[in-house]
């Protein structure tokens, strides 16, 4: 279906998306703004790819990568709120990303990861509600786009899983959304890491069902992390999804992770506070991200436990 990438490896320094009412910013601001050519997603060089199920037991991984570029500006100096997918480095940027997270979720599965023109911070930046939702468009379509072309070119006979991190989890809500009845029977789990599921979300698509256990498929695994409640972010508050990686639970039950680090799930806010874990590779970004939430964790301190998870929900997919 398309060709397999060179997987690099590195330590992912992930950005995040900020979502507070604040100022506006002017239609100016949009009109003069340089939009970057579309993805081809016929195109090999618009993903990274790894097939790995040789035994046919496993299942197709759809993953959306987060938010990693600043605005910047083309030669002519229009400035540009996208990440450019035909830009060699901005796609290297996500690839770190993507490579080390389908070194986990990809072991045993086919893994397919595209590149979009996710909006850049900046615009999560501007805590203005109407240009978050203005820009985050054309990035949220580019990644629809991807998953049509996903859907139509593999077996559909497979399961598959799909999963993003911070504004790539913001796709899968999308995605879930603007999938077919079809997709949704062979969809085996939707992990939406570091970003939101609100009441409104449920409302508007019945294919948003809580994952309440280890082993339920045709679920959402939603889940926030941080060291105190006082540290929810704005981003995330109204999320009514939360289930702890450890330990799959959905109540207040504390898990161990590591042999140091407590995880459990506050029920009010439902976020995971986490005890034990200084987050230090994690460092504050531009003040407001990883204080005392730790955005940045998200697909990494849990690895090895959605590892395991996934291994177990596509098995238990296949038994019915």
């Amino acid at each position: 279906m398309m060709k397999k990438q060179e997987v690099f490896v590195g330590v992912a320094s992930v950005l995040c998306l900020v979502m507070v009412a604040g100022y506006r910013m002017g239609r100016s601001d949009v009109r003069s703004a340089y939009v970057p050519e579309a993805p081809d997603y016929a195109n090999p060089t618009m993903w990274i790819t790894a097939e790995n199920d040789s035994a046919g037991t496993g299942a197709d991984v759809f993953y959306v990568v987060s938010t990693w570029e600043k605005d910047w500006q083309t030669e002519d100096g229009r400035l540009c709120h996208y990440a450019d997918v035909w830009n060699a480095a901005h796609r290297e940027h996500m690839g770190i990303e993507i490579n080390r997270v389908a070194a986990y979720m990809g072991e045993g599965n086919n893994f397919y990861a595209p590149f979009y023109r996710h909006m850049t911070i900046d615009g999560w930046m501007t805590r203005n509600s109407d240009t978050i939702s203005h820009r985050v468009r054309l990035s949220m379509d580019d990644v629809k786009r991807a998953y049509d072309h996903f859907q139509q070119h593999r077996d559909r006979r497979r399961p598959f899983v799909m999963a993003g991190f911070s504004q790539g989890g913001m796709a899968m809500v999308e995605l879930l959304k603007h999938m077919t009845d079809d997709d949704y029977r062979q969809l085996v789990a939707c992990y939406v890491l570091g970003y939101r599921v609100t009441a409104q979300d449920t409302l508007d698509c019945c294919r948003i069902r809580a994952a309440k256990d280890s082993a339920d498929v045709g679920v959402t695994i939603c889940y926030n992390t941080v060291k105190a409640v006082r540290y929810v972010p704005q981003f995330i508050k109204g999320t009514v999804l939360c289930i702890n990686p450890v330990n799959w639970r959905t109540d207040a039950t504390p898990a161990m992770l590591h042999d140091t680090i407590t995880v459990a799930v506050d029920t009010t806010e439902h976020v995971l506070v986490v005890k034990g874990y200084s987050a230090s590779e994690y460092p504050p970004y531009k003040g407001f991200l990883n204080v005392g939430d730790i955005h940045s964790c998200e697909p990494w301190l849990y690895s090895d436990c959605l590892k395991r998870n996934i291994a177990l929900r596509i098995s238990e997919w296949r038994k019915h």
